[in-house]
């Protein structure tokens, strides 16, 4: 049970104009593997809210190394990798149909007070959390830079629809906004190839959010540095730094 696997199958709605997955759909496919493994170790959202707690994400690092096409099979195995401090990290690794790497990925995750908004210790939230130690990326999570200055900035108001269980902006929907605000000449010849993001704060219907957004060129690809903000106060939901490459 330290480990979990699940199979999906790459939809025609699920992949972009050139008929390979999306990003946002790997971020999916990640999320509702890590939710069926909570459940089978008796962690799920809905046994965490009888207790008056819920899970917060708060940090991704995904590398893809590539965008399986509409009708692949890929798998997602996940496990609980570690502790760091008041955080419970979770890793994953996708491979297609043939057993090639698809991507590699680390996630942390807090326990939330539903009543009070503040972070639980997992040693009293859950105690006996297991924890296989291995890990898909290492990465200690350390502050993602913030965007002092905007090349672009793309504005979004939220619906019903991007709301998840907690009635906040799902995971998935933030980076969707971020990658967005990409310029078009990158999003039609290139795909992200390293994802980082820092969950900060939430969303929830109607607020209005900018997506803004800032250039930094590396020998290695367009590389770009992210901030999501509410557009009333400017308060930040998330950071993000994306890497780009193109795939074949």
């Amino acid at each position: 049970m330290n480990t979990f696997t699940k199979e999906f199958q790459v939809r025609s709605y699920e992949v972009d104009p050139t008929g390979r997955m999306r990003a946002q759909t790997l971020l999916n496919y990640l999320q509702d593997t890590a939710g069926d493994h909570a459940s089978a170790l008796g962690l799920s959202v809905t046994s965490l809210f009888r207790l008056g707690l819920t899970w917060v994400l708060s940090r991704y690092h995904v590398s893809i190394v590539d965008y399986p096409p509409v009708g692949e099979k890929v798998q997602v195995e996940t496990w609980p990798s570690g502790r760091h401090g008041r955080f419970a990290l979770r890793d994953f690794q996708v491979t297609d149909s043939k057993g090639q790497m698809v991507a590699l990925a680390t996630s942390s995750w807090m326990v939330v007070s539903l009543k009070t908004g503040r972070t639980v210790r997992l040693e009293e939230a859950i105690p006996g959390y297991p924890v296989l130690e291995r890990r898909a990326v290492d990465d200690e999570f350390l502050s993602l830079p913030r965007l002092e200055r905007a090349a672009k900035e793309v504005p979004f108001r939220v619906r019903m629809a991007d709301l998840d269980i907690n009635r906040h902006v799902n995971n998935v929907i933030y980076v969707a906004w971020a990658l967005e605000s990409v310029p078009e000449d990158i999003i039609l010849h290139y795909r992200p190839s390293r994802l980082e993001v820092a969950f900060r704060s939430s969303a929830t219907y109607g607020d209005r959010i900018l997506s803004r957004v800032g250039a930094t060129e590396t020998e290695e690809g367009p590389e770009f540095i992210h901030q999501l903000t509410l557009a009333e106060d400017g308060r930040e939901l998330t950071r993000l730094c994306t890497q780009w490459r193109q795939f074949a």
